[in-house]
Parts: C-alpha cells; sequence; structure tokens
C-alpha cells in the first residue's frame, strides 16, 4: 500500500517468509523492489551453498580419516594373523637351515682355517703360534654368535615379514584386500629358504675362496711378523676390551635409548601432523603408521646391535697392539672407542657435540692409522682419499628430518643395480658365445667348481669384461658416474647410502677414471679384454684372434696389467657376496639354454638337465 506522503510496501521475499518492508518516495518505480529483494535471495542462495561445499569437503576428509584407520586397523590384524601362521614356518626353516650349515660345515671351517694359518707365507711362525692359540677362543665366539643370530634372524623375518607385507598391500591400484591377505605368506617362505642358500653359499663358497687367497699369495707380499713380547699384552688388551667395552657400551645405549624412544616418536608424529616424511602419500600412511608402533622394537634391536659390535670392538685392541707393537696404545684405544661411542650416539641423537670422557690417541703420527678399505673416494681434483674402517659404535637409525618415498626413489636402488648387473652380465656372455670365444663347455665347468677362482674363465672373466665394457661406455658418454645397462646414471650424488656399496662403487670410479687417463688405444683396448676374460691362459689368448697387440712399451702394458688385477680384485670381492652366487646361477644357466638354441640341439633330455642344474 502506498500512502500520500511515504508509502510501504510490504513483501514476504527474503528466505525465512518474513515480511521485507522496503519504503517508498511518492514518484518512484516499483523495478528497485525487486532488484533488492533479488539480491537478497542471490546472498543467502550464496552462503548456504558455500555452507553446502564446506559441509561436503569436510566430510570427504573425514572419510579419508576413518577409511585410513579402518585400512591401519585391518592391515594391523591380517598382518598379526599372517605373522602367526607363516612365522613359524618361516622361522623354523630358517634357524634349522642355518644351525644346521653352521654346525655341518663347522669341522671343515676348523680344518680349512688351521690348513692356511700353517700353508699361508704372509705370517711368521710366532703369529702363526698365536693365531692357532686363539682360534678355540674365536671358533666358540663364531658359534655363539653366529647360531643366536639365526635365531634372532628367523624369527623377526619370519613374524614380520608378513605382517609389513599387509601394510604394503596399500600400494597396489586394484584389489588392496586381497593383497593384504595373500602378500607375504608364500612369499616368505619362499624368501627363508633363499636366505639359507645363500648362507650356505658364503659357508660353503665364499669362506673357502677367501682362505684360498690367502695361501696363494705371493711371497713378495709383506710379510708379518710377531714379537713374542707382545703376545702377552695382545691377549690382556683382548680381554680387558671385552671386559670393559662390552658393560660400557649397554650402559650407554640403555641410558640414551630413552631418548631415541621419544626422540624418534616426536619426529614420526611431527611427519604426520604436517604430511612431510613417510606420511606424505596417503598410500604410505600405514606403512608409516606402523613403524610409530613399532619404534621400540627398532631402539631394543639397536641395543642389541650395540652390545653385539662391541665384542668385536673390544677384541680389537688385540690388533692395536700388534700393529702399534706398544702396550700402552692399547690401553689408550680400549679408552678411546668408549669416548668415541659415545659421541656417536650423541651425534645420531642429536645431543650435545662432543664428549666429555677422555679419548687419548692410540695412533702414531705418520702410522697408519686405519687399514686400507676396498676402495678410495675421489675428490674434486681427481685425489684419493682413504675410506677409513675404524670401529664404530652402535647403529642407530638416523633422526634427521626424513624424505617423503618420492623422493627415496630418486636414490638408486641396491637391487636394481643388482638386476642391471647380472642382466649385463648375460648380454656380454651371449657376445662371447656368439663370437665363439667361450664355449658351453666353460658354462659347465663353473656349475661343477667348487668356486668362481676354480673357473675363471666364466667366474671371473664375465663379469671383468662386462664390467669394462660398462667403465668405456661411461667413458664414451660422458657420464661422471656409472651408466648402467637400463641408462640409469649412478652417482655419487644418488649411489644407494650403504657403506658396502659405498666399498665397491668408490674403486670403480677411481678405476673409471685410471682408464680415461691412460686413454687407451683401439687395440689396447682388445687386448685389455682378451687379457681379463682368459687371464694367464696363453693357449685361449692366442686362439682368439681379436685385432688386440701387446704395447711395445714397458710402462704402458704394465699399467694395462694393473688395471686387469684391480678389475679382478673388484670382481673376486663382489663374487664373495651374499646372493651374488645365486644370482650369477641363474645366468650362467641362462647362457647354457641360449647355446642350445643357438646351435638348434636343445632337446627335451637336455632342457630337463638344465632344468635340474
Amino acid at each position: 500500500m502506498l500512502s500520500s506522503d511515504v508509502g510501504c510496501m510490504v513483501m514476504p521475499c527474503n528466505l525465512h517468509n518474513q515480511p521485507l518492508k522496503v519504503g517508498l518516495r511518492e514518484g518512484c518505480t516499483v523495478g528497485p523492489i525487486f532488484l533488492l529483494c533479488l539480491s537478497d535471495i542471490f546472498l543467502h542462495l550464496t552462503s548456504h551453498s558455500l555452507f553446502i561445499v564446506d559441509m561436503e569437503s569436510t566430510l570427504k576428509d573425514w572419510l579419508k580419516i576413518v577409511y585410513v584407520i579402518f585400512a591401519f586397523c585391518s592391515a594391523f590384524s591380517l598382518g598379526a594373523l599372517k605373522g602367526m601362521l607363516v612365522g613359524p614356518i618361516a622361522g623354523l626353516i630358517i634357524i634349522i637351515g642355518n644351525v644346521g650349515v653352521i654346525l655341518g660345515l663347522f669341522p671343515f671351517h676348523v680344518t680349512w682355517t688351521v690348513y692356511t694359518l700353517v700353508k699361508t707365507n704372509r705370517l711368521d711362525a710366532p703369529l702363526k703360534v698365536a693365531f692357532l692359540f686363539a682360534l678355540p677362543v674365536l671358533f666358540a665366539i663364531w658359534l655363539a654368535l653366529s647360531i643366536a643370530g639365526s635365531v634372532l634372524v628367523g624369527v623377526g623375518y619370519g613374524f614380520f615379514t608378513p605382517w609389513v607385507s599387509a601394510f604394503e598391500a596399500f600400494r597396489h591400484e586394484n584389489e588392496r584386500f586381497w593383497h593384504c591377505i595373500v602378500d607375504g605368506t608364500w612369499e616368505t617362505i619362499r624368501g627363508s629358504c633363499t636366505v639359507v642358500r645363500d648362507y650356505a653359499d658364503i659357508c660353503y663358497h665364499s669362506y673357502p675362496a677367501f682362505l684360498k687367497e690367502r695361501r696363494e699369495c705371493s711371497s713378495s707380499d709383506e710379510v708379518h711378523t710377531l714379537r713374542l713380547v707382545h703376545v702377552p699384552g695382545c691377549i690382556i688388551i683382548g680381554i680387558l676390551g671385552l671386559v670393559v667395552e662390552i658393560p660400557l657400551y649397554t650402559a650407554i645405549a640403555i641410558v640414551k635409548s630413552p631418548y631415541m624412544l621419544f626422540k624418534g616418536w616426536h619426529r614420526l608424529i611431527h611427519d604426520l601432523i604436517s604430511r612431510e616424511g613417510p606420511f606424505l602419500e596417503t598410500a604410505c600412511i600405514p606403512i608409516a603408521g606402523l613403524t610409530i608402533i613399532m619404534w621400540p622394537l627398532i631402539v631394543i634391536g639397536s641395543i642389541l646391535l650395540a652390545i653385539f659390535s662391541s665384542f668385536f670392538i673390544g677384541l680389537y685392541g688385540a690388533v692395536i697392539v700388534y700393529q702399534e707393537k706398544s702396550f700402552c696404545k692399547g690401553v689408550a684405544y680400549v679408552i678411546a672407542m668408549v669416548a668415541e661411542f659415545d659421541e656417536y650416539t650423541n651425534d645420531w641423537l642429536y645431543l650435545r657435540e662432543g664428549t666429555v670422557l677422555p679419548r687419548p690417541r692410540y695412533r702414531r703420527k705418520g702410522s697408519r692409522s686405519s687399514e686400507l678399505s676396498v676402495g678410495a673416494s675421489l675428490r674434486a681434483g681427481g685425489r684419493l682419499n682413504l675410506i677409513s674402517v675404524e670401529p664404530r659404535g652402535m647403529l642407530v637409525p638416523s633422526l634427521a628430518p626424513s624424505r617423503s618415498v618420492r623422493e627415496s626413489m630418486q636414490e638408486v636402488q641396491v637391487f636394481q643395480i643388482w638386476e642391471n648387473v647380472m642382466r649385463s652380465c648375460e648380454m656380454r656372455g651371449k657376445e662371447l658365445l656368439d663370437a665363439n670365444v667361450i664355449a658351453p663347455d666353460d658354462l659347465y665347468e663353473w656349475l661343477s667348481a667348487k668356486n668362481s677362482n676354480d673357473a675363471a674363465i666364466v667366474g671371473v672373466g664375465l663379469p671383468c669384461y662386462s664390467l669394462f665394457q660398462n667403465l668405456l661406455f661411461s667413458i664414451k658418454s660422458g657420464s661422471v658416474g656409472l651408466v648402467m645397462l637400463d641408462g640409469v646414471e649412478v652417482t655419487n650424488l644418488n649411489v644407494p647410502q650403504d657403506r658396502l656399496m659405498d666399498w665397491f662403487f668408490q674403486p670403480i670410479m677411481v678405476l673409471k677414471e685410471q682408464i680415461k687417463v691412460i686413454a687407451l688405444g683401439e687395440g689396447e683396448i682388445r687386448y685389455l679384454e682378451k687379457f681379463i676374460i682368459f687371464g694367464g691362459n696363453t693357449q685361449r689368448m692366442e686362439s682368439w684372434n681379436n685385432g688386440s697387440f701387446v704395447p711395445e712399451d714397458a710402462l704402458r702394458a704394465a699399467q694395462i696389467q694393473g688395471i686387469t688385477r684391480r678389475m679382478i680384485g673388484i670382481v673376486r670381492s663382489v663374487s664373495k657376496l651374499p646372493t651374488y652366487r645365486r644370482k650369477f646361477r641363474n645366468v650362467v644357466k641362462a647362457l647354457i639354454a641360449y647355446s642350445f638354441e643357438k646351435d638348434g640341439t636343445i632337446r627335451s633330455s637336455s632342457a630337463r638337465s638344465v632344468a635340474s642344474i
């Protein structure tokens, strides 16, 4: 209704059905009234839609949280059930198998060791006698630690592997529940058999090969001597090291274990809240949650590892007395190792810098303060930086800011390197078979040999040839590291952070730089290929005409032979590692099958014989 002066119109136009009064002067039109009503309706609808959107996003977040909790509880329960069912079977396989290998080969180990001590030329008579008197104690420690280690490995592997596999099933895109039930059952049992097989290879093949190398050392090598006056000092320091290091290492590890426990939990929970590190990807949250629950077990394992390492660190004091020819240096070593262990744990746990414990110097200036490791590392100027292998303390997980799964995937994995090494050996082996450089008889000889050194053409020559071709390809491509068969470049930035890999990767890089510096010609490369495959077998070398020529320069020939010896040494060291013989055996079997197919003589009986090898 409109009055004569100021009218008022009542319209039910808002969302709550409340009357909206709009004042109008005379002469005004009705259009603005509808515009105001429409704007009011639009504002209410917009706020209502935003509220609905917020509710939907909140609901999705809550559903995601409920899904993660349900997935974690399901994987935790199924993993525990699989561990209870599969764990005893897999654990018994490892315990019975490893203990059987230890006890079955123990008489042979004693015989081989004593025979090597008697035959070697690198030890004088007093030192041999000292080792013979120390052997019973060393073998007793070996039996106790190896059997206890087999029990721990069997229980840990058998129970926790199916448990962890239940959490890893969430990385699959489809059928996650099925993978959560099935994964880690039969694979764990097969894996336990593989563990026993690899351990048997180490005890039956690698250890005798190591002893044989010690017996075959040339007479020009340095002879280690022992003065009888130092024998009592070595024995006393060895016993003193055990008495001092074991209780003090145990005490330090137990005292600092609460710091490791709570600092680890703090780091993991911080990553969980901020969605960093292992919690960055949603699929990996259950695995990271299991890490939080299992962190106390990791702390207990670190304590046990500290106690285990204290045995060897304490006994190493006798070696210090022998090397430094000083009883006082041995005492200083025993004291310094406690301080070094304390400082090492402080660094890992981000406690105070250094240590308050005394750390006397136990090496003379200018002496060889550490045994040279398998290799060296390159610095910027191409100089060599020798790696020290001084005894270290307790190996504890780093509490530094953790990396996400995507970041850790940028690092080349160990299994990826092994796979490329074996594929390269198979590919180079096929090339040599096609060129009639090696024959199937050489392959059968390696299968029947006790170790790789007894069938050197396949066991040593083939891996050396593969490594040499890989180094040449990396040099020609201008790589700063090592280019693998699949095109991945391994450098100091992405090499696996593993001490064992560092021992072998750095010497290979040094070898690559040496080959690059001497700038081999084509004929010299062919000569080096022939030399690394056949070694000292002159008859086989002469039968392979690959266009090589012997360098006339004596210095040049010595450089090439030096490279050959270093390459052979690296391959022989790698061949003693766990899993190597099993993987290389599969390569040899594949080459035998390829030789049958190439010659067109494969038959059902031959196939059965290859499969039964």
